[in-house]
């Protein structure tokens, strides 16, 4: 998810439900009665996932469709993980997926390029048309997801189109395939760095693109959904993949998921740590991330903090989740023998 604000405190998974509207009924009749009888409805999806939720595809399937101008595009989201469809405008800055434009969209939309169209956070079986007037080419974002945007290109009724929807459809059963296959071959391939002799993979992925832009598969889960050691000894989980964030969790989900709970310590190596002597106690990693990638004329990145560490010095069984992606099954245990 998303790399928010750091001071802003959130649950992501809370945002799955919102919905708030901004747009006017007069702005929607005018949104309807631009669709002639002529125009063509088409339709793509927004994300997918494994069977057991572990293995997602951020991405647009397809992510680059030709239509005419006029035309409308139904997408379907496809995931349990949260996604919006965002079409920003020209230099607007990427807002907070919480806030929209700010706010969010009537269903069905209409964009041209001049005004900020997006849902708030949806999850599967939902759908969202927009509706395209005018020609152009545009681009289409998730604001949960950095890596995750596609094209669509609106050419005028002169113009003959190079595909059908039945090409479409292909095409996204291939790209969903080959993107879970990754996600999947990127889970087995990864191993947990050898700072420690009881590490833990939380998650991994990989981020890939086409001409139609970025998409990014993240596998959610830990590598060792149990791992056992002895009291005194400490365990430590790594993030290995490039952009989606995790959060090590033991007891309550804290207000504030971004932010690593009181009683974590940052160690010389800038990993952060933290000491359970109960099972009663809680503690909370804050997001364990990648740094965000360096780009051409912005100030150098900051290291981002990758790994996190805990010491049980007590026997004790303790339960962990991801507190982001719980709810999708990312959750661990750590047994602690004398």
């Amino acid at each position: 998810m998303i790399k928010g604000n750091k001071h802003v405190k959130i649950n992501m998974k809370k945002q799955k439900n919102q919905a708030v509207t901004i747009i006017t009924l007069t702005t929607l009749l005018s949104a309807l009665a631009l669709v002639s009888a002529d125009a063509a409805p088409w339709n793509a999806s927004v994300g997918a996932q494994s069977n057991d939720k572990g293995f997602q595809a951020l991405a647009f399937l397809p992510n680059e469709i030709w239509i005419h101008a006029g035309d409308r595009i139904t997408w379907t989201f496809d995931a349990d993980e949260i996604h919006t469809l965002t079409f920003l405008i020209a230099d607007q800055p990427r807002p907070f997926f919480a806030d929209g434009c700010p706010g969010f969209s009537m269903d069905p939309a209409t964009y041209d390029g001049s005004t900020c169209v997006t849902t708030p956070p949806m999850v599967r079986g939902q759908t969202f048309t927009v509706i395209f007037p005018a020609a152009g080419n545009f681009k289409l974002v998730c604001l949960v997801h950095e890596n995750m945007d596609g094209r669509i290109h609106v050419l005028d009724l002169s113009e003959p189109l190079p595909h059908d929807q039945a090409f479409y459809n292909e095409q996204a059963d291939s790209q969903r395939n080959e993107l879970l296959s990754d996600a999947r071959n990127d889970a087995h391939a990864a191993h947990a760095l050898p700072n420690s002799s009881h590490g833990v993979t939380a998650g991994a992925g990989e981020v890939t693109a086409n001409a139609g832009g970025s998409r990014t598969v993240s596998a959610l889960r830990f590598s060792h959904g149990s791992i056992k050691i002895s009291a005194g000894q400490t365990v430590e989980w790594d993030n290995q993949d490039p952009v989606t964030p995790h959060t090590i969790t033991f007891g309550p989900e804290p207000p504030d998921l971004v932010d690593p709970s009181p009683d974590v310590t940052v160690d010389p190596d800038g990993a952060r740590h933290a000491i359970i002597d109960s099972t009663s106690d809680s503690t909370h990693s804050g997001f364990i991330v990648a740094a965000p990638q360096e780009r051409f004329g912005l100030p150098q990145a900051p290291l981002g903090v990758t790994r996190f560490r805990v010491t049980f010095p007590n026997a004790g069984t303790f339960p962990y989740i991801c507190a982001l992606h719980d709810d999708l099954g990312m959750t661990g245990t750590v047994i602690v023998h004398h």
